[in-house]
C-alpha cells in the first residue's frame, strides 16, 4: 500500500519527468532514422545493429535525464517506485530485444538488402507493438497519458501488421519510415505536448 500511494503522489512528478525524456528520444529516433535511411543502411543486419545502437544511446540519454531529476529533487535514483515502472516495462522491451538478436544471427548468411529479405520487414513492426506493451504497462504506475500512448502504438502497429507492405514503396525506406514516426515523430509530439501542459499548470 505504502508504493502505491508513492505512485500515486508523484504520478505529476513522472509526468513532468516525461518531458525531457520523450522529447530527447524523439530527436534521437528522428536523427537516426534520417541518417540510417541516407547512408543506405538496408542490410538486414546492418539495420538490427544500427538500431541497437540507437536503443543504446536513447536508453542512456534517458537514464542520465531521470538521474539529474533525482539529484535535483533531493530523492534516490533507484527507489521503489523507479524499480516498479521497470519492472512492468521489462518483459516487453526484452523481448523485443532477443527478437532482433534471433533475426540478427539468423539472417547472418542471407544475401541482399531490406528490399529482399520480407520476414525482415515485420521486425519495425514487432518493436513497435512490444514498445506499446511496455508502455502500457508501465501506465498504470504513472498517468494516465502513456498508457493511451502505449495502446496507440499496439494498435497502430497491428494495423500496419494487416495491412501488409505496400508494392508500390520500397521496402527500405517504409523500415526507416516507421522507426522515424513511431520512435522519432510521435516521442517528440508527445514530449512537446507534456512541456508545455507542464508550463500552463506551473503558471496557474
Amino acid at each position: 500500500m505504502q508504493v502505491i500511494r508513492t505512485l500515486m503522489e508523484r504520478s505529476a512528478v513522472y509526468r513532468r519527468a516525461l518531458a525531457p525524456i520523450m522529447i530527447y528520444n524523439g530527436a534521437v529516433g528522428t536523427a537516426a532514422a534520417t541518417a540510417g535511411w541516407a547512408s543506405k543502411i538496408d542490410s538486414p543486419r546492418g539495420f538490427i545493429l544500427f538500431w541497437a545502437c540507437v536503443a543504446g544511446a536513447a536508453l542512456a540519454g534517458s537514464f542520465l535525464l531521470v538521474r539529474r531529476q533525482a539529484l535535483k529533487a533531493g530523492e534516490s535514483f533507484w527507489s521503489p517506485p523507479t524499480r516498479r515502472v521497470t519492472q512492468a516495462m521489462l518483459p516487453a522491451l526484452t523481448a523485443g530485444m532477443i527478437a532482433g538478436a534471433v533475426i540478427f544471427f539468423a539472417i547472418a548468411h542471407e544475401p541482399g538488402n531490406l528490399g529482399d529479405v520480407l520476414g525482415m520487414l515485420w521486425l519495425p513492426l514487432g518493436w513497435v507493438v512490444l514498445y506499446g506493451c511496455a508502455f502500457h504497462a508501465a501506465g498504470f504506475f504513472m498517468p494516465r497519458g502513456m498508457r493511451l500512448f502505449g495502446w496507440g502504438f499496439v494498435i497502430a502497429g497491428c494495423g500496419l501488421f494487416a495491412m501488409g507492405i505496400p508494392d508500390q514503396i520500397q521496402r527500405a525506406d517504409l523500415a526507416y519510415g516507421i522507426m522515424g514516426v513511431f520512435f522519432g515523430v510521435l516521442h517528440l509530439a508527445y514530449g512537446t505536448y507534456l512541456y508545455f501542459t507542464e508550463q500552463r499548470r506551473d503558471e496557474t
